[in-house]
C-alpha cells in the first residue's frame, strides 16, 4: 500500500489555468474518486499523478518520496484508460503478461502471476482469446488484470466504465471495488458519473474550474454539501432561494416562493440563503395521512409521474413553481391535487 500526496499542484496550458494549487493526501489502500464536470481538470490531475504530464508547479510524493521528476514506470504508477488499450493481435494472457515483460525488475514467476491475475478477474477460462472475442466488460477486466499484474504502487483509472452499457457499468462498479480492496491497491479513479462515485468510493474529491470544491465521504458530500454546486452536482436536488425571516432554537423560518419553510440549523443564519431538498426526502401525502409535528406541509398539484420500476419520479407544482419528488416504492394513482411533507431536518441551508 502506498500513500500519495500532492502539494500545491498547478497546471497551465499557455495562459489558461487547468489546475490551481491542488493539495491532496491519499491514504494507503484508499479508493479515491476525482469527480467533476467536463473541463474541471480531473483527467489532467490524473495524468500529472501518473507522470504523463508535467505540472507547472508543486510536488508529488509517493510514500513521502518526491517523484515529481520521475516517469510513470519509475513511480510505480499504472494507468488504465477508458478505451482499454489492449493489443488486438495478442491473446488475453499475452496482454496481461505484456506489462510484466516491460518491468525488468519483476523477479517472480511471470506465468504464475498472469494466471493469478486472470483468476482474480474471472477470465481464467478466456486467456487464449483475442480481445475482439470478448465483451466490453471482459475487455475491461483484462485491462485491469494487466494493470494489477505489475503490483502498482498506485492504480489510476480514467473513466474505465464510460464505454460500457448501463447494465455492465452496474456490474463492473462492484467488481472494481472488489479488485482494488482485495489487493490493497491505492486507487485514484476519475469519473463524471456521480452514481459511480457514490456507490464505490471511500472518498470523493469534487473539482470545478481546476479547484477542489469539497472533499469527503460519499455521504458527507450528499448530505452535507458545502454549497449549491455540490448539492446540485452530487445527486439530484431542489434548490430554492429564500431569505431567513426568523429563528427559534434550531429551527429557521425561511421565506421562499413556495411559501414559508422551516429548516433545521444549529448555527445562527441570517439574510439570503439557498435551501437544498433531495427529491427522495419529500413525501406525497395520501388523503388524510398524518405528518410529523414540525413538517412543512405544502399544497401541491401533480403535473407528471414517471414509473422507474423500483421507484417513481414526480413533478409537482407549488404556487406555479416546479418541484421534483421521488417515491420508493413507486407511488401511482395519486390525485392531481395533493399535499407534500418535508421535515425541517431535510432542508439543508446553504449560503451560496
Amino acid at each position: 500500500m502506498t500513500s500519495v500526496e500532492l502539494r500545491g499542484i498547478g497546471k497551465h496550458f499557455g495562459s489558461t489555468p487547468a489546475l490551481e494549487h491542488i493539495d491532496l493526501q491519499v491514504t494507503p489502500g484508499e479508493l479515491l474518486f476525482l469527480l467533476g464536470p467536463s473541463g474541471c481538470g480531473k483527467s489532467t490531475l490524473l495524468r500529472i499523478i501518473a507522470g504523463l504530464l508535467e505540472p507547472s508547479g508543486g510536488r508529488i510524493l509517493f510514500d513521502g518520496r518526491d517523484v515529481t521528476s520521475l516517469g510513470t514506470e519509475a513511480r510505480g504508477a499504472v494507468m488504465c484508460f477508458q478505451n482499454y488499450a489492449l493489443w488486438p493481435h495478442m491473446t488475453v494472457r499475452q496482454n496481461v503478461a505484456f506489462g510484466l515483460g516491460l518491468r525488468n525488475g519483476y523477479d517472480g514467476d511471470k506465468a504464475a502471476r498472469v494466471t493469478e491475475m486472470l483468476r482474480l478477474v474471472q477470465l481464467d477460462q478466456l486467456g487464449e482469446r483475442k480481445p475482439n472475442a470478448l465483451s466490453g466488460g471482459q475487455q475491461q477486466r483484462a485491462a485491469l488484470a494487466r494493470a494489477l499484474a505489475v503490483r502498482p504502487k498506485c492504480l489510476l483509472l480514467d473513466e474505465p466504465l464510460s464505454n460500457l452499457d448501463a447494465k455492465l457499468r452496474l456490474e463492473m462498479r462492484n467488481e472494481i471495488r472488489r479488485l482494488c480492496k482485495s489487493g490493497g491497491y491505492t486507487t485514484i479513479y476519475v469519473t463524471h458519473d456521480q452514481k459511480e462515485a457514490l456507490s464505490i468510493a471511500d472518498r470523493i474529491v469534487l473539482l470545478k474550474d481546476g479547484k477542489i470544491i469539497q472533499t469527503g465521504s460519499p455521504a458527507e458530500l450528499y448530505y452535507h454539501p458545502r454549497n449549491s454546486f455540490v448539492a446540485d452536482f452530487v445527486g439530484q436536488t431542489n434548490l430554492i432561494n429564500g431569505i431567513v425571516a426568523g429563528q427559534s432554537g434550531e429551527l429557521l423560518q425561511i421565506r421562499t416562493d413556495f411559501g414559508m419553510l422551516a429548516a433545521a440549523s444549529s448555527a445562527a443564519v441570517t439574510g439570503d440563503v439557498i435551501v437544498s431538498i433531495r427529491p427522495e426526502r419529500i413525501r406525497i401525502l395520501a388523503a388524510g395521512a398524518p405528518a410529523s409535528p414540525n413538517a412543512n406541509i405544502l399544497p401541491a398539484t401533480l403535473v407528471e409521474t414517471t414509473f422507474l420500476g423500483e421507484a417513481s419520479e414526480h413533478i409537482v407544482r407549488i404556487k406555479d413553481r416546479p418541484m421534483r419528488v421521488s417515491s420508493s416504492p413507486p407511488l401511482l394513482g395519486t390525485p392531481s391535487e395533493t399535499r407534500i411533507a418535508i421535515d425541517p431536518g431535510d432542508c439543508v441551508v446553504l449560503r451560496e
